[in-house]
């Protein structure tokens, strides 16, 4: 729908003194205006004051009738934009007819007898009144007394809609504001089509055929109408939609981009609205908008619960959850019969069937990218949430919809006219019954061997087949050969769900693959993982069966849940509950984790110090406020809790840090990233491993320089997030400021009495001085160089909650040492720690 800017304004100006210059200047002719004392005949016309527009009287091609029409005057093909006397035309004989001012006002078609054919018939007496025509294309009658618009063309259009005039709503204008058809391009009698708004909240526009739907757009969102896929860059600027009273409703005003761009919106006689444009260049009328378009964009061509698609053979389908009505008409091509539901909703079920205990509830399936259907309920200041809800506690609702600048949408009747776009469009959420839902396909759990996940069918990467035999074969000896059960989703679904894993769904990225925003088809958001894995060291399969075997087994409401994950050629993707909030680290530090090149993407990165200068968002730090960081400190705890002690396995998680706590729509946090994760033994206190990963800086000093590993590391990674959320700087930043481990620059200030200023400037209230320094003298607890100095993450939690007095820290002799340039070989390891990226070429991470 092209069409300029806001037009400047609607209304006709009545300019009296060009109606004295008239009355003063009797040899000069006043080509825009109409007086009582000057009626024009047939061959005399109306010109607008810059040559825009010209009134007269005109015969239609092969048509001896005249009727009184505007038309664009300097184009060489005439195109009539408005007539007079539509339904009375003036006999072609007939040459003493003309357009004059009567008695009463009002303007009148008088044929050779005198008679009046046609008048505006303005009720009153308006004995002083002139017409003029202005260069919006409106033909206006003013008083010249008191300067009012007596009556206007443009509130009477008729096959076209010009910049400035209005579009109304059927049914509430006594047929102004109202497009109508010829029923000809020889006749411009009324047709068969018309083109206005609908009466419902927020308005649609339509193209009714003797009164039926013909063509719909979709409803208004406050700039466009969603039915009507953005084709035409920027054509939502150049519409606006505006309130009426009560009597008109909502009203269509198009807009004037550039007044010297001949272009309006045209309704041909066979019900197609075309945007009309005059080419100069091949002086000829032109069109480069049209609806109806496609057989698609016809309304209801399929019925009720099917989609059109323009480019399937044949077009039609049913909805998901749905079959043809009737399955003989449906195949010869006859689809208005629509399509009928396949299983009953739980709802609709009856008591017996309820009684067998077999029943499940309904699911929502989200159909994508479409013109959503007709006959909706508008809620507009329902969430998503609500949204959802409300249909769901409703029987008789068939599907919502969240739409931007409309929000909550409902049906309850028959879904009908809906149109998949190739681009744009909207999601609807179809309600199902639980078995036409598709939910088995992933929810029910499917037995997966992970030997099979780790071993590769192609060993052009390594020396010998027998190499690689003896790789899964260790691999094999890490899970000893166990199955689990877990949801597996196809490929096709995370590829539809993630848009192609566009970059915009991108959430982050690490030494193991990317991390992917997606929506299933039931509407349900999910994270999803796409591991990098790389052909020659195997690095990503050992994590991805790792987290496979440790977090499905797991359920707690601080950890995240893992919904399922997909096994297909070299994709090995995991799926988890999508965190609105993403994480912590987000909100403290501004930024995510650093996101690797490419040339450092298979190597392990153990700590990043980052040189540069970073910008912290301090309006996200500021939702930080005193509950809600202690609700996050207390919610990983108590996931630790569960992790060492109360769960059916007893978990070492071994890469704790801010960016792998993710939080949801409440704040509330949940620990993330099980790759690394050891299980133990419920007698097993501590083990021993070369493999070292993790991210230094969080990183206990018995783990980081001898492989050794406990309960108690993960406590000190606790202890290290405690002080950072605590202060709100990363565990890095002391660094440029007195040169010593941030840990020592944390227990120096504690033991001098200076243990406020590792507090956030934003926390240093009265309300939360006192619990936010018990959490720092908890944390330093935690952070204590000897493992069983360290307090176990039950009795952690329970220090944060209780008033009892706590134990003095340990000074942490390992790590007071300043740094020094001079370290190397043994004596880096005995004095100081390097705050640098440390890699290893032996695993990815």
């Amino acid at each position: 729908m092209g069409f300029g800017r806001r037009a400047n304004a609607v209304y006709c100006l009545c300019i009296t003194c060009l109606y004295t210059l008239v009355i003063s200047l009797p040899h000069c002719t006043a080509v825009n205006i109409l007086s009582k004392d000057r009626p024009i005949s047939l061959t005399q016309t109306l010109v607008s004051s810059n040559q825009v527009y010209e009134l007269g009287f005109f015969n239609p091609a092969n048509s001896t009738n005249r009727y009184l029409g505007i038309w664009f005057k300097n184009t060489a093909a005439k195109k009539i934009i408005w007539v007079a006397n539509r339904e009375n035309p003036l006999s072609g004989s007939d040459n003493r007819s003309s357009l004059t001012i009567g008695n009463d006002g009002n303007l009148r078609i008088l044929d050779g007898d005198q008679d009046t054919v046609w008048s505006t018939n303005v009720r009153g007496q308006f004995n002083e009144t002139i017409a003029q025509l202005t260069d919006m294309g409106d033909f206006c009658i003013n008083d010249t007394i008191s300067g009012s618009i007596l009556w206007e063309s443009f509130d009477y259009p008729g096959n076209s809609l010009l910049p400035g005039m209005k579009l109304g709503t059927k049914g509430n204008t006594q047929g102004k504001h109202l497009l109508s058809s010829w029923i000809s391009n020889d006749d411009p009698t009324p047709g068969n089509f018309v083109v206005g708004l609908s009466a419902e909240q927020p308005p649609q526009i339509f193209i009714w055929r003797n009164s039926k739907p013909h063509w719909r757009g979709g409803p208004w969102d406050g700039g466009r109408f969603i039915g009507i896929p953005d084709q035409i860059a920027g054509y939502s600027e150049l519409t606006s939609l505006m309130p009426g009273n009560s009597l008109e409703g909502a009203y269509l005003i198009v807009n004037l981009l550039n007044s010297s761009l001949i272009q309006w919106l045209y309704l041909e006689p066979d019900g197609v609205l075309r945007t009309k444009y005059w080419d100069g260049d091949s002086n000829m009328w032109d069109s480069d908008w049209e609806a109806p378009a496609t057989p698609c964009d016809v309304y209801g061509v399929c019925g009720a619960f099917a989609i059109c698609t323009n480019t399937k053979h044949p077009i039609c389908d049913c909805l998901r959850g749905f079959v043809p009505r009737s399955n003989d008409q449906w195949s010869k091509g006859n689809w208005t019969r629509g399509c009928v539901r396949r299983s009953e909703l739980l709802c609709e079920k009856n008591e017996t069937s309820l009684a067998s205990g077999k029943t499940k509830p309904d699911k929502f399936w989200v159909v994508r990218g479409i013109k959503l259907p007709d006959h909706y309920q508008y809620f507009p200041y329902m969430d998503t949430d609500e949204c959802r809800q409300r249909c769901m506690d409703n029987c008789s609702c068939k599907a919502y919809a969240q739409v931007p600048g409309i929000n909550c949408m409902i049906w309850t009747e028959e879904l009908i006219d809906i149109e998949q776009f190739s681009y744009g469009g909207e999601n609807l959420f179809l309600r199902l019954s639980y078995e036409d839902s598709g939910h088995k396909t992933h929810e029910g759990a499917v037995l997966i061997s992970l030997t099979t996940i780790g071993r590769k069918t192609k060993i052009d990467h390594f020396k010998s087949e027998e190499e690689l035999v003896s790789r899964d074969t260790l691999q094999e000896d890490v899970i000893r050969q166990e199955s689990f059960e877990l949801p597996i989703f196809e490929f096709k679904q995370i590829i539809g769900a993630t848009d192609h894993f566009s970059y915009r769904n991108k959430l982050g990225e690490g030494g193991f693959g990317a991390v992917y925003k997606g929506m299933l088809d039931d509407g349900q958001h999910i994270a999803v993982k796409r591991l990098r894995l790389s052909g020659n060291s195997g690095q990503g399969i050992e994590e991805f069966k790792n987290e496979i075997k440790l977090i499905s087994k797991l359920q707690h409401r601080n950890l995240v849940k893992l919904l399922g994950c997909c096994i297909e050629g070299e994709e090995r993707l995991l799926i988890y509950e999508y965190m609105t909030n993403k994480s912590l680290d987000t909100f403290l530090f501004g930024q995510s984790d650093l996101t690797l090149p490419s040339p450092l993407s298979n190597i392990i990165i153990l700590f990043v110090f980052d040189p540069y200068t970073i910008c912290i968002d301090t309006k996200k730090r500021q939702q930080l406020d005193w509950a809600t960081r202690f609700n996050i400190i207390h919610g990983i705890g108590r996931g630790l809790v569960y992790l060492h002690r109360d769960s059916c396995l007893r978990i070492i998680h071994r890469d704790l840090k801010c960016s792998n706590i993710l939080l949801d729509e409440k704040m509330n946090p949940k620990i993330s990233d099980f790759g690394l994760a050891r299980s133990f033994q419920i007698t097993q206190e501590q083990a021993n491993t070369r493999r070292i990963v993790g991210t230094y800086g969080y990183m206990s000093p018995e783990y980081a320089m001898g492989g050794v590993m406990s309960e108690k590391s993960d406590v000190f990674s606790y202890g290290v997030m405690l002080l950072e959320i605590m202060s709100g700087k990363r565990n890095t930043e002391f660094i440029h400021q007195e040169q010593i481990y941030p840990l020592a620059h944390a227990w120096k200030s504690w033991k001098e009495g200076r243990g406020i200023e590792l507090m956030d400037q934003e926390l240093r209230g009265p309300c939360c001085l006192s619990e936010g320094m018990r959490c720092i003298h908890v944390a330093l607890l935690c952070v204590q160089d000897m493992p069983k100095d360290r307090p176990t993450m039950t009795e952690a939690v329970s220090m944060l909650c209780s008033e009892t007095e706590l134990p003095e820290p340990k000074e942490p002799l390992f790590t007071l040492q300043r740094l020094s340039g001079n370290c190397t070989g043994q004596e880096l390891i005995n004095k100081c720690s390097i705050n640098a990226v440390t890699m290893s070429m032996t695993e990815g991470r």
